[in-house]
């Protein structure tokens, strides 16, 4: 009997020894000390065979299930989907990461779904990824759900990926492994992404070399526009405990990469890696241009990073436009979707110059830049 178990036990390490990727990073990372056992162990595993052929059908569903154990336990990093009905798209970002050659991940799905379309299609995956799930008890919304999927992570990484995004290659997650391994000084990284609507692709969007110096002269640079991009081309370390802001929709993915970006080093991988699905149910479409949002999202932005980043010409110019593309024309608007959000002095001294002239003229780009620099001076 002891021969017969000492023989089983090879056969796991010869699992692990010759297809090490699917225990993961850390296994794979000390192969090397088995590599000198395989001589002695592959022929008890063949003798194994010979005599209990049964066993090649029970021992390689558990190796299976033992290499999914083992992944969870310690991931190098956490794909963390945080999601709501999108059943179809779901699938096709877990048949993604399913592909990817770097194995060495969890998946964690927290659901705000009120059927369960997302429990089916996760629980298909249950014995192909080593996966995590959670039904939110109420609904938490966005992005709160983001934030409850990062809290269920143990990877030294996070991942997060809309439930309607994908990878774009089976080398995607392997080229962020591979950034993170080679920079260990970095803590936030980001990729490019291509933009599909409606399942077509529309436009690729490679990081520019402009980004580079931008962030690194200041990350309030994002104010302008937000370069970096959707939260899903992002990776960042696992060593946080303020992850997105709940108080926030409109703003909450570019100041979540700004509070990152004044404590941690960034890596930019150029190509894009990500997928990024646009759809009429996402939370940015539903509150563009809506004021009782925008307006009191931003008013919160100076209460908490404070007035002074309004010196930075491009947070002054990001409020100078919102107000001129809101067409707020005076004070009693602001207050009326303020949700009692104070408005700084600072700003009030702008909106004074910015009603007294016409909006039409506001909404000629030349000359709305060379007012909002005269108001800046005055």
């Amino acid at each position: 009997m002891l021969s017969f178990c000492f023989k089983v036990s090879n056969f796991f390490l010869i699992a692990a020894t010759c297809q090490p990727e699917l225990f993961g990073h850390n296994f794979n990372s000390n192969i090397a000390a088995f590599d000198k056992l395989r001589p002695a162990i592959i022929p008890q595993a063949i003798q194994l065979f010979v005599h209990y052929p049964f066993i090649y059908c029970i021992i390689l569903p558990l190796t299976h299930s033992l290499s999914l154990s083992l992944r969870s336990m310690n991931p190098f990093i956490s794909i963390c989907i945080p999601a709501y009905k999108n059943k179809e798209y779901l699938e096709i970002l877990l048949k993604s990461i399913v592909a990817q050659d770097f194995k060495d991940y969890e998946v964690v799905v927290t659901d705000d779904s009120p059927d369960d379309s997302v429990e089916e299609a996760c629980n298909s995956y249950r014995n192909i990824l080593p996966l995590v799930y959670q039904r939110n008890q109420p609904a938490k919304g966005s992005p709160a759900n983001w934030n409850a999927a990062i809290a269920l992570a143990k990877g030294q990484w996070i991942k997060l990926m809309h439930d309607d995004d994908w990878f774009a290659g089976n080398k995607s997650l392997q080229h962020f492994a591979e950034a993170a391994q080679a920079d260990s000084t970095a803590g936030f990284i980001f990729s490019g992404y291509a933009r599909y609507e409606n399942g077509v692709l529309k436009s690729d969007h490679p990081v520019q070399a402009y980004s580079r110096k931008k962030l690194a002269d200041s990350p309030l640079s994002l104010f302008a526009s937000n370069f970096i991009g959707h939260p899903s081309v992002t990776m960042v370390k696992n060593n946080r405990v303020d992850w997105y802001d709940e108080r926030t929709k409109w703003v909450v993915d570019f100041e979540f990469y700004i509070r990152c970006l004044h404590t941690e080093k960034f890596h930019i991988i150029t190509e894009p890696l990500i997928n990024i699905g646009i759809n009429d149910e996402q939370i940015t479409k539903a509150v563009f241009r809506d004021p009782d949002v925008e307006i009191p999202e931003n008013l919160y932005l100076l209460e908490k990073m404070g007035t002074g980043i309004l010196e930075n010409i491009k947070v002054y110019d990001h409020y100078w436009r919102m107000f001129r593309n809101l067409g707020i024309r005076n004070f009693a608007a602001i207050e009326n979707h303020s949700r009692g959000y104070t408005l700084p002095l600072e700003l009030k001294k702008m909106l004074r110059f910015q009603f007294k002239i016409p909006l039409g003229i506001l909404k000629i780009g030349p000359f709305s830049k060379a007012l909002m620099a005269i108001s800046r001076m005055k």
